[in-house]
């Protein structure tokens, strides 16, 4: 029988804490799901300690390949109708997954949701600041700063992942924010505001934690959407942020005469120097940006 649900969960060397992931799956009210474990190379002893979940969950293993590719193997394992995330550090409550597809049967309309969450930082609860708190419903502005959906708290259908293209497995952070962002441009993403997610963070081997500069990736996604032909209001705001994002990242490799690494960004914002040149007689939030001077806004040689 196809389950309702695909539960994915990527880990890389996470033993126990994955474990814990599994359990918290395992533990949830609603029952029709099937849970999909996908092993990015770990050498710590997960696929043997895994072994004592048996026919619980299905284990696939690949080469090292990151946590897009890890997630992307996962859905084209699953056949669920809806998919869900959890990251192998974070833990789902009871009733997670019983509330967002309750949720999702009586809005029809919604293809994709998330809910709130709880944040522990080495063992300690802490809240988010004001800025990483979650929309709802028309998210894409705000999400074009910083990542605002979190994929242990998403469920969404089948057929907008598909559409989405799934997770860019050239990135090797900033893979969620550059996906979230793809699929708000075209759907609303409503917040369910109980706290069903636990997310632990502070250890070492986060990737937030493991590249420098995460705004280097966030222009990428950035750039993918322009050349995608994005429009309107949206386009205006993704060329602000861009225009903000690369003016703070040439700064900084100037005070520390990175030149190389400046001169990169300015190409990347070149590209579009014309639409952000003109754009802020046109949209009222462009007025007052600080620009770039137009001699720096050509690549250097």
């Amino acid at each position: 029988m196809i389950p309702n649900v695909s539960v994915i969960i990527p880990t890389y060397n996470r033993w126990p804490m994955v474990g814990a992931a599994v359990a918290s799956v395992l533990a949830q009210s609603y029952r029709d799901f099937e849970l999909i474990v996908v092993d990015d190379g770990s050498t710590d002893g997960t696929s043997t300690e895994l072994i004592q979940f048996g026919s619980q969950l299905r284990y696939f293993r690949q080469e090292r390949s990151g946590v897009s590719a890890a997630r992307n193997v996962g859905v084209r394992q699953s056949c669920g109708r809806l998919i869900a995330f959890l990251d192998s550090d974070d833990l789902w409550q009871p009733d997670k997954l019983k509330i967002q597809v309750h949720f999702m049967k009586n809005s029809p309309e919604v293809q994709i949701c998330q809910t709130d969450e709880v944040w522990f930082r080495h063992g300690v609860r802490v809240n988010p600041r004001i800025k990483h708190r979650k929309p709802s419903g028309d998210i894409f502005e705000r999400s074009l700063d910083l990542c605002l959906v979190s994929p242990s708290a998403v469920m969404l259908t089948r057929e907008v992942f598909d559409r989405s293209g799934g997770f860019d497995e050239s990135l090797p952070v900033c893979e969620d924010y550059d996906l979230w962002l793809r699929i708000a441009r075209d759907y609303p993403v409503p917040l369910i505001e109980q706290p069903l997610v636990v997310k632990h963070g502070g250890h070492t081997d986060q990737l937030s934690h493991s590249l420098w500069g995460m705004d280097r990736y966030r222009l990428i996604a950035l750039q993918k959407l322009l050349r995608a032909g994005i429009a309107g209001a949206q386009r205006a705001e993704v060329l602000r942020v861009l225009h903000n994002k690369v003016a703070v990242l040439v700064q900084g490799a100037r005070k520390r005469g990175k030149v190389a690494d400046a001169e990169r960004y300015l190409a990347i914002l070149s590209e579009f120097a014309g639409e952000i040149g003109n754009v802020g007689e046109r949209v009222p939030q462009f007025r007052g940006v600080q620009r770039l001077p137009c001699a720096d806004a050509q690549p250097l040689a």
